[in-house]
């Protein structure tokens, strides 16, 4: 599918072409809300510690909280924030609630700091670049004032 095929929204019953500001509009709305909710769930080392647990086998709640040595309480807004970021599941069997791994799979935030890592390896290789051109030329300089 074109960008222009894309850009096309249904209007009214009419199909119009959106503005390329409309587009990158709803993409930064799109994913600041995905994003936010992810990178803020991975921000706490708790919540990162739930989710290696977690690779390794599903737990209840209270076992994650006996793990790292917390409240229920504390360990349930734990993980409602996961679970708010699509990172976790739970399910209430009886009294007791199961935590596994989400479907929440991290591709679009992988694929954004990927993005993200190889402009600024461009850049800092530029700046490599720019360094060694200015070393060079102190060098050249350096050996015309000796002479």
């Amino acid at each position: 599918m074109s960008l222009q095929q894309q850009q096309t929204h249904c209007f009214n019953g009419h199909l119009r072409t959106a503005s390329p500001c409309e587009t990158l509009n709803h993409m930064v709305q799109h994913y600041s809300n995905t994003f936010n909710a992810t990178f803020a769930a991975l921000s706490d080392v708790t919540r990162r510690g739930v989710l290696e647990q977690l690779a390794r086998a599903d737990a209840s709640i209270t076992e994650l909280a006996g793990t790292f040595r917390m409240s229920l309480t504390g360990m349930k807004k734990h993980v409602a924030v996961l679970e708010q970021a699509g990172l976790v599941t739970s399910q209430k069997v009886g009294r007791v609630r199961t935590c596994t791994l989400g479907a929440h799979r991290l591709e679009q935030e992988a694929a954004w700091i990927a993005r993200h890592q190889q402009l600024w390896n461009g850049r800092f290789d530029a700046l490599d670049g720019v360094l060694n051109e200015l070393k060079q030329q102190e060098k050249a300089g350096g050996r015309k004032q000796r002479k």
